[in-house]
C-alpha cells in the first residue's frame, strides 16, 4: 500500500509517500480500506518530533479515517465486510489501509460524504469527552470555546448549541467570527481586537461562563480563571502558547473552580469505545438530522499531505482539512 512516512522530524516537506506492506487486523480489529483521513494539529506535532505515537501504534501519522471494512481479525463481530465506517485510530491514518479495534469505529452517518466523515472522529471524540464528560456541560449552561474556527471549535459550537447551551467563542478574524456565529455561537470574539474577559463579563452580566474549552494555554490560563463562573470548569486540551503560566489560585478557591484537561490518543481502547457509544447515542441523530455537520474546508490527495500540513500551519482554514485516498 501507499502510505505517508515522516522521513525525519521537520517541516511539511518531510512527509513522503512510500510503499509498505498492508497491515493485517489483530484480534478484535478490522482492516479498513481508507477513503479519507483527517488532518489534525497532533499530526503536525508528530511530524516535528514532539508527539510520538503511543507504544504499539503505527508510526504513520493520522488519527481519524473513513472507509470500508475489508477484513476482520479474530473475534471481530461488530462489522461486516463492506460496511462504511469512520474510526478513531492511534496512528496509521495517512495510508491506503489502516487497522483499528472494532469498538473504536462508528457507521458513516447518513447524508455525509466519506471526506466529511473522515473529519468526525478525532474532533467529535475530543469535544465529547472534554466538554460533556470532564467539563460536565449541561443544557442551560454556557460554554466558551477558544479557537472557534478550528475543527475542534466548529464541532463544539454545533454540538453544545444543539444540546441547549449558550456558546461563546474566540477567533482571529471577522470572517472566522462570522462563521462561528453561523454555526450557533451566541457571540464570537475577535481576540485580535477585543479582550474576551471583558466581553464575557458584559455578555453574562458579570456571572462568567460555566465551561471553558481551551487549546491556547499561556496567558489564557489566568484569563480563563477570570472569565469562569462560580463552580466553573476549565478544560485544557492543548497549549499552543505554552503550558506554563503564573496563576493566582485565590480566584480558583473563591469561585470553586475545577481546572482539568486530557489527551485522547494514549487512552485505553475501552475508554474510546465508551466515548464512541455516547456519540452514537446522542450526537449521531443530530448529524443524520442535518443539525450538526463536520465543516470541510479543503481536501488534498493523500500524496499531497505536505500541502495539507502547510495549510494547517497558516491557520487560514475554518473547520477540517482532509486527505482523500
Amino acid at each position: 500500500m501507499t502510505a505517508i512516512e515522516i522521513s525525519t522530524p521537520g517541516g511539511p516537506d518531510v512527509l513522503k509517500p512510500v510503499t509498505m506492506p498492508t497491515p493485517a487486523p489483530g484480534p478484535g480489529e478490522v482492516l479498513i480500506k481508507v477513503a479519507a483521513a483527517g488532518v489534525n494539529r497532533p499530526d503536525v506535532l508528530q511530524r516535528k518530533g514532539a508527539y510520538p505515537p503511543p507504544p504499539g501504534a503505527s508510526e504513520i501519522p493520522g488519527l481519524e479515517i473513513s472507509g470500508e471494512v475489508v477484513a476482520l481479525g479474530d473475534g471481530a463481530s461488530l462489522w461486516n465486510l463492506g460496511d462504511r465506517v469512520c474510526a478513531l485510530v492511534a496512528g496509521g491514518g495517512y495510508a491506503e489501509y489502516c487497522t483499528v479495534h472494532e469498538t473504536n469505529a462508528l457507521p458513516v452517518p447518513d447524508g455525509l460524504t466519506m471526506a466529511e466523515a473522515a473529519g468526525i472522529p478525532e474532533t467529535f471524540f475530543t469535544v465529547w469527552t472534554n466538554v460533556f464528560e470532564r467539563g460536565a456541560l449541561k443544557p442551560g449552561e454556557s460554554l466558551l470555546v477558544h479557537g472557534g474556527s478550528s475543527g475542534i471549535g466548529t464541532t463544539a459550537i454545533q454540538i453544545a448549541s444543539q444540546l441547549g447551551s449558550t456558546v461563546y467563542t474566540t477567533a482571529g478574524s471577522a470572517d472566522k467570527c462570522a462563521a462561528c456565529e453561523s454555526l450557533g455561537a451566541e457571540r464570537a470574539i475577535n481576540y485580535r481586537e477585543e479582550d474576551f474577559v471583558e466581553v464575557l463579563k458584559q455578555a453574562t452580566g458579570k456571572t462568567g461562563v460555566d465551561v471553558i474549552l481551551d487549546m491556547v494555554g499561556g496567558d489564557y490560563i489566568q484569563r480563563n480563571i477570570k472569565a469562569a463562573a462560580r463552580d466553573g470548569r476549565v478544560v485544557n486540551i492543548a497549549y499552543l502558547n505554552g503550558s506554563k503560566a503564573e496563576v493566582d489560585f485565590m480566584m480558583v478557591m473563591l469561585k470553586r473552580l475545577t481546572l482539568t484537561g486530557s489527551t485522547l490518543r494514549i487512552r485505553p481502547t475501552a475508554d474510546k469505545a465508551a466515548i464512541a457509544g455516547a456519540l452514537r447515542k446522542t450526537v449521531w441523530p443530530l448529524i443524520e438530522a442535518g443539525k450538526v455537520k463536520p465543516q470541510l474546508f479543503k481536501t488534498f490527495p493523500l500524496v499531497q499531505a505536505d500541502k495539507a500540513h502547510e495549510l494547517m500551519e497558516t491557520s487560514a482554514h475554518i473547520g477540517k482539512i482532509v486527505l482523500e485516498v
